[in-house]
């Protein structure tokens, strides 16, 4: 049976492919550029671009399943043409690859920003609808759109379950990912301040997990949240100094304060050839996401148990030690997927 894995090189997709080859399976990984993630890998690499129909068709031609992981992550609020291309365009046309391919399965991997925040105070479960156009960043309005995307594919006889995991974080983060990105700033001591919130992480491990149960186990149109555990920033800078020794940022800035110097912080990226790590659209997810994310679906149907946070954030810090992109030496232990 084979497997293609869509963004096979990135976060989701590089832990995804480790674990299908742990278990065996033959996978045919499908990358657009960078191929960092898969070296050394025993898999058929398959160059393909979700904005290119054609090359979807072939990559997907024979094979049974299809985890559709790739997207285009973004913070800017100005980013829409791109986020549609790739998010929105880009799943359609992996919806219809699967169909003309007769792909048994396809499991695609959304997003908790894809689902309607408010009301906080009550709990985010998979009856929450998705984002509309005008109340919501491009990034959330781009994956609520591919969501709408499978379940048109559905309606055409596709056979599809949809994985919305939060705020994803572990290792084997190449990139590295946004937050990847802030754990070395807090692991150097390069983070002068912090801002007040929080969001809900989970382990990267965990989704694939889940991920692998739902290709097995779930109906056709299922749909499951997977979230972790929600911790503040200041909680998790905290944890990080603990476990590499370099002190915690002691200024928690405010949201309403932060927010009067993202122009400034957008200047400084540019000048520096870098992205952002605060930003208006990320601001608004730590300050204004739901705390409360059900995962009673994913439990009774998958066996969902995430990992304690302490964990992950262990053994992500390990693992960007030990490949050079974290320069100071954390305590290692054996990680899951090898």
């Amino acid at each position: 049976m084979t497997v293609a894995v869509t963004g096979a090189a990135g976060h989701v997709g590089g832990n995804l492919v480790r674990e299908l080859l742990a278990r065996g399976r033959s996978v045919r990984a499908v990358v657009h550029r960078d191929t960092r993630a898969l070296e050394g890998l025993d898999v058929e690499l398959v160059p393909a671009d979700v904005r290119d129909a054609e090359s979807l068709q072939r990559a997907f031609k024979g094979a049974d399943v299809v985890f559709h992981t790739a997207a285009q992550v973004s913070l800017s609020s100005d980013r829409w043409p791109l986020l549609e291309a790739v998010n929105v365009v880009g799943t359609r046309n992996v919806v219809t690859a699967c169909l003309e391919c007769d792909v048994g399965r396809l499991v695609h991997f959304s997003s908790i920003h894809a689902l309607q925040q408010e009301p906080l105070q009550l709990p985010v479960d998979e009856e929450r609808p998705l984002v509309d156009p005008g109340s919501s960043t491009s990034y959330d309005l781009s994956k609520a759109e591919s969501e709408r995307e499978v379940r048109h594919g559905i309606e055409r006889g596709l056979d599809a379950v949809l994985l919305n995991p939060t705020a994803i974080i572990g290792p084997w983060d190449f990139g590295p990912s946004h937050f990847g990105r802030a754990l070395l700033a807090m692991g150097e001591g390069r983070l002068p301040a912090l801002v007040a919130g929080g969001f809900n992480w989970v382990d990267v491990r965990d989704v694939i997990a889940a991920a692998l149960q739902a290709e097995d186990r779930a109906p056709t149109g299922a749909k499951y949240l997977l979230p972790g555990h929600w911790v503040s920033l200041a909680d998790v800078a905290s944890r990080v100094a603990e476990i590499t020794g370099v002190t915690a940022p002691r200024f928690v800035c405010p949201t309403s304060i932060a927010r009067l110097g993202v122009p400034l912080a957008s200047v400084w990226a540019w000048a520096t050839g870098t992205e952002p790590l605060f930003t208006a659209v990320s601001l608004q997810a730590i300050a204004g996401s739901n705390r409360s994310i059900c995962q009673d679906r994913a439990v009774r149907d998958l066996g969902y148990a995430p990992r304690p946070f302490q964990e992950t954030l262990e053994d992500t810090l390990a693992w960007f030690a030990r490949t050079g992109r974290l320069a100071r030496p954390v305590a290692t232990r054996p990680l899951e997927v090898q």
